[in-house]
């Protein structure tokens, strides 16, 4: 008998009792959990409010990873630069991209009104890798060392064509802001790990450029209609990791802890009279708060750390913010039973000066990514935990703007793009799909976001299509009303 997740029956009997005026009220509560989400927002469930715990392990079949990890390249990057080998294209330098390789696609992006679209063949020399052979740039030294390791999916395609909605698409299943992202959905289907910490974290890792060219924003770890305890918790890069996370100046602990009780005490007199679901939010995130000010410094700690750690990561781990430090962090966290963390890397968006800025961003993440796959592998935890990475959308062969042999600019590139996977019960060694030479077209395995987020979720032991929450009356999913599908080739 097929079987669904749905919320706490008491809880939707109490949604479906409150007042229009409670409704209504309900709107301040919302911003109120926005709020609290800085300082919390995962799996604790007060004994007052059992009710509301996590559904923990009811998954529909045996999960072969426990955690996630995912590193989102944010801005798109260059399929062909790092990962898609193109050498034939060499010997189409500076000529137009055919009009049958188009397929009489309008160009709808920032080089619509190009008069010419000159192919803009890689700068960078390949190598094949590996038992898998797989082809990589040598913008990637370090990915050279573990190809065996990973799954990669050359065949990715998406329905957006700018990053807003990409990005929102990647995160959320759909373009439209407002629904719940990953994170949020593996919070709610399995529950915390460590009642002292949340059970899914947020960090933006700033880029040796500097620049911020895409707005990187809350609304990417929200958790939509599910309950607020399910959204990501952003961690800063300088300062205290979460705001307020110390007693303010002139107050105890038992002060803080008797201020706490006395806050509980009227929201549970509030739940009692209303039953308001966001009432139960705030006893659980004013909790998990007051936990984390004790665990958060323990976590953030990194005297412990050996001197090989950094030998593996890289001396920028020493460092706050860097992409080395949080991809170290992340394996701190999955240590204590975090269950999903979401790395953001901003500055992928290669419009113009590819060779110029290329070099740094894959600077900043390649040892990062292999430590962070060795590491794991080292302590047991690869098994179990599942790395992700990649971008929204990849990148046009054609040149956008000027052109020379020293540098090229390049478009967005909805059709095709490569991501990978390690870990977690993926295929180690897979190469999944192929491209035209022109990496422009699909010609083997596509492989949709809704396809891979149905994957995502089979490794964490759930069927797609029957792991709902009923919100407006109706069965909500991450993978949506389209279809999607499992890629087995992708799974060990």
């Amino acid at each position: 008998m097929s079987r669904s997740f749905q919320p706490d029956p008491a809880d939707a009997a109490l949604r479906e009792a409150m007042s229009r005026r409670h409704f209504l009220a309900s709107g301040a509560h919302l911003l109120g959990a926005a709020s609290l989400a800085s300082l919390s927002g995962a799996g604790f469930a007060s004994k007052a409010l059992a009710s509301t715990a996590p559904f923990g392990s009811m998954t529909h079949h045996a999960p072969k990873a426990k955690n996630v990890i995912y590193l989102h390249m944010v801005g798109g990057p260059s399929q062909m630069d790092l990962f898609d080998y193109k050498p034939g294209m060499a010997d189409w330098y500076d000529k137009d991209l055919p009009e049958s390789i188009r397929n009489g696609q309008r160009l709808t992006t920032m080089t619509s009104g190009q008069s010419r679209f000159p192919i803009a063949p890689s700068a960078y020399k390949f190598e094949r890798c590996g038992e898998s052979g797989m082809w990589v740039s040598e913008l990637m030294p370090w990915m050279k060392k573990c190809v065996d390791d990973v799954a990669f999916v050359r065949s990715m395609h998406t329905d957006a064509i700018n990053h807003e909605p990409a990005i929102t698409l990647m995160q959320s299943g759909n373009q439209v802001p407002g629904r719940p992202c990953l994170g949020s959905w593996a919070s709610y289907g399995l529950g915390s790990l460590n009642e002292d910490l949340p059970t899914f974290v947020v960090m933006v890792a700033r880029s040796t450029n500097r620049e911020q060219i895409q707005a990187i924003s809350a609304r990417l770890w929200s958790s939509g209609f599910l309950p607020g305890k399910h959204a990501g918790v952003s961690f800063r890069s300088a300062g205290d990791p979460i705001l307020y996370i110390n007693d303010p100046p002139g107050v105890a602990r038992g002060t803080r802890r008797e201020m706490l009780d006395a806050v509980q005490a009227l929201n549970e007199s509030t739940w009692n009279q209303l039953g308001d679901p966001q009432t139960q939010t705030r006893v659980q995130q004013y909790e998990l708060a007051y936990r984390m000010q004790a665990s958060v410094p323990d976590l953030t700690d990194l005297a412990s750390e050996p001197a090989s750690t950094y030998e593996l990561y890289g001396d920028a781990a020493r460092e706050p913010g860097t992409f080395a430090n949080t991809a170290l962090m992340a394996r701190r966290m999955v240590e204590r039973g975090v269950r999903f963390v979401q790395i953001y890397h901003n500055n992928w968006d290669t419009h113009l000066n590819v060779t110029g800025r290329l070099p740094d961003q894959c600077g900043d993440v390649d040892q990062p990514c292999y430590a962070l796959i060795q590491d794991l592998k080292q302590r047991g935890l690869l098994d179990e935990t599942l790395i992700i990475w990649g971008g929204e959308f990849g990148r046009t062969i054609y040149s956008q703007g000027g052109l020379s042999k020293e540098n090229y600019g390049r478009d967005h590139h909805p059709r095709c793009f490569t991501m990978w996977m390690a870990g977690g019960g993926v295929k180690a060694g897979a190469i999944h799909g192929e491209t035209d030479e022109f990496s422009y077209n699909i010609t083997k395995d596509p492989v949709h976001v809704r396809d891979l987020h149905a994957t995502v979720l089979n490794l964490l032991g759930f069927d797609h299509e029957r792991f709902v929450y009923k919100h407006q009356g109706l069965d909500q999913k991450l993978t949506g009303v389209v279809p999607a599908r499992v890629v087995p080739e992708l799974i060990g």
